[in-house]
């Protein structure tokens, strides 16, 4: 189930924790970050690229239409992935892009954590859900230690997906994600 859980920036018990994909959208809005949820879509388990960004034509072409984006691809991580847990402690750092980080989760879930202001915002995405964080965003990704989803992702820049980290280590100091779904 999506989630949103709004803490302090020095960590300690959430000030807010909603579900509703309404009150995510709108608690997110002045941060810049886009989210919301599109239809889900049957998609067979071993879809390739091609009949997953299919699938979600409509939608990533509205998406490259409004926001100029050049190169679209889809990622897949499943809990037997050989490099699972160097993956997973790549993104745990947290980091800022020069470019929006689109993400649309065809299935399975994630945990994007946003730092802006004072306050940290940890966004539980699962199947149907669409964010965009802006570029400059201060955030980190966690895909939980079994990590299961594949989701389609969207840049400006042809060569995909270039963090630069901050060297901060707060994120540390906030839950990591433990996934619900099997």
């Amino acid at each position: 189930m999506t989630q949103l859980r709004i803490y302090p920036e020095e960590g300690g018990a959430p000030l807010a924790d909603t579900s509703d994909p309404a009150a995510i959208a709108e608690a997110l809005k002045p941060l810049g970050v886009r989210f919301e949820q599109w239809p889900s879509r049957a998609i067979a388990a071993d879809a390739d690229q091609d009949a997953v960004l299919e699938a979600f034509a409509p939608e990533v072409d509205r998406l490259k239409a409004e926001n100029g984006y050049q190169s679209v691809d889809v990622i897949r991580m499943v809990p037997d992935h050989p490099e699972k847990g160097a993956l997973r402690t790549k993104f745990l750092s947290e980091h800022r892009h020069s470019e929006d980080e689109v993400r649309f989760f065809v299935e399975g879930e994630g945990l994007f954590t946003l730092r802006a202001g004072e306050r940290v915002y940890a966004v539980l995405c699962t199947e149907g859900d669409l964010i965009s964080v802006p570029a400059g965003t201060r955030h980190w990704f966690d895909m939980g230690p079994s990590p299961r989803f594949t989701a389609i992702r969207l840049f400006t820049n042809p060569d995909g997906w270039i963090a630069n980290f901050t060297g901060d280590p707060i994120a540390d100091r906030f839950p990591r994600h433990e996934p619900v779904t099997a």
